[in-house]
């Protein structure tokens, strides 16, 4: 192979736009784990959930589970638990986005991040959006177009993140056995859309 055509392989290679390298504007789990919890000591776990849990968790949650496996942070300073962390990662539209919500230590909501985003930049949730979420519990009207304002031109994400949301708010619940009877009349099948 010529050294031109190696150069002109290598150039279109490095012009194309690939959806497998993340968009600018996603923060890191380390620097949003340090931003909520400044001074607490941060250690990751992972949660595996049994198949009573997952239809608790999808009951509560309303939403479709998208795995059984979480990646979960939990701060402490000193013995106290001050807070948890957990990373949902699903599918956005087409492509694959992961979020980590960060709760208090009573399961509320501190904030949301989205870590990984693999979708078009234009797609990507607004930190305006995601800061809807700050200091809210699961409730009924935890849903777009009620409790929470649409994106314009990003449905799926919007979508996405608040099932996410749900999701992790849910699974919060449950594994800390805190379970609202008012939910736990519902089916695992049924969602919110």
């Amino acid at each position: 192979m010529t050294t031109f055509r190696l150069l002109l392989l290598l150039g279109l290679f490095v012009a194309l736009p690939s959806s497998t390298v993340a968009q600018e504007g996603v923060v890191s789990r380390q620097e949003a784990l340090k931003a909520v919890f400044q001074d607490a000591a941060v250690t990751r776990d992972r949660v595996i959930l049994t198949p009573d849990q997952m239809n608790a968790v999808a009951s509560l949650a309303r939403v479709g589970m998208q795995g059984k496996i979480f990646p979960r942070y939990v701060a402490r300073r000193g013995e106290d638990v001050v807070g948890r962390a957990y990373i949902d990662t699903h599918t956005a539209k087409t492509e694959r986005q992961s979020v980590l919500v960060s709760l208090d230590r009573d399961g509320r909501v501190l904030r949301v991040d989205v870590t990984v985003f693999f979708e078009p930049a234009q797609y990507m949730a607004p930190q305006d959006f995601l800061r809807q979420y700050d200091g809210v519990v699961l409730h009924e009207e935890l849903v777009i177009r009620r409790g929470i304002r649409p994106i314009a031109g990003a449905s799926f994400t919007g979508r996405a993140v608040n099932n996410a949301v749900r999701r992790v708010l849910a699974l919060d619940q449950v594994l800390q056995r805190a379970v609202p009877v008012s939910y736990t009349h519902l089916r695992a099948h049924e969602t919110l859309r």
